[in-house]
């Protein structure tokens, strides 16, 4: 049995990540840069610094993507606050289990420490986590397996990585763990395919699997 299970945020526990695209569009559109989901994938399971350069690359260096990543992130704390943010299929079926097997539950996201935890109260789902480490809380993002190196006390070999992206499987991979990939926005691709230890469609789906470990 696996001693500790580490979850990414966006997009594998929570359907933010469809939330800050519909952001993004909106504000692109409005300011009359061409946008597209192809052009927003390229940006999922990384950091703020590594987005800018993606988008300064696309749109040229006068690009104000602070500006744009400032109003993103105030519109979707009032979408938050608000209305809330719909969790995954089988989010809780998950962290249920690990619970009553004694596992331990850590949070391994790029967000900043304070909107991760937000996010993680308004979904009920903060007193499941033994450890939070976050985007602020590490030198190098996702593929770089830091993130995934948490507090939490156990061998990597021991823990189970669940990731819905490609940089994040490749990190958790990086890192030792064995990995579960249940995709949202992305797709494994070939390269990607043999670092996942177990592909899913839900989060639950991947209770049967955590049995055989």
């Amino acid at each position: 049995m696996i001693k500790g299970a580490v979850l990414d945020m966006d997009g594998l526990m929570i359907d933010s990540e469809k939330i800050v695209y519909e952001n993004w569009s909106k504000m692109m559109a409005d300011n009359g840069y061409p946008y597209s989901l192809d052009i927003y994938k390229t940006t999922l399971g990384k950091r703020k610094a590594e987005v800018e350069k993606i988008y300064m690359t696309l749109y040229g260096k006068d690009f104000p993507y602070w500006d744009f990543a400032d109003k993103s992130h105030i519109m979707y704390l009032d979408r938050l606050n608000t209305k809330g943010i719909p969790v995954k299929p089988g989010l809780f079926e998950l962290l249920d289990y690990l619970k009553e097997n004694k596992i331990k539950i850590a949070l391994a996201t790029s967000t900043s420490r304070e909107t991760a935890t937000k996010n993680l109260e308004v979904c009920g789902v903060l007193k499941y986590f033994d450890e939070l480490v976050c985007g602020n809380d590490v030198k190098n993002g996702k593929p770089h397996p830091e993130v995934f190196l948490t507090k939490l006390g156990l061998d990597p070999s021991d823990c189970v990585a669940y990731e819905d992206s490609l940089t994040g499987i490749e990190s958790a991979h990086r890192a030792g763990m064995i990995t579960v990939m249940v995709p949202d926005f992305l797709q494994p691709t070939e390269e990607i395919k043999p670092m996942i230890n177990k592909l899913c469609n839900t989060l639950d789906e991947s209770i049967e699997f955590l049995k055989t470990l």
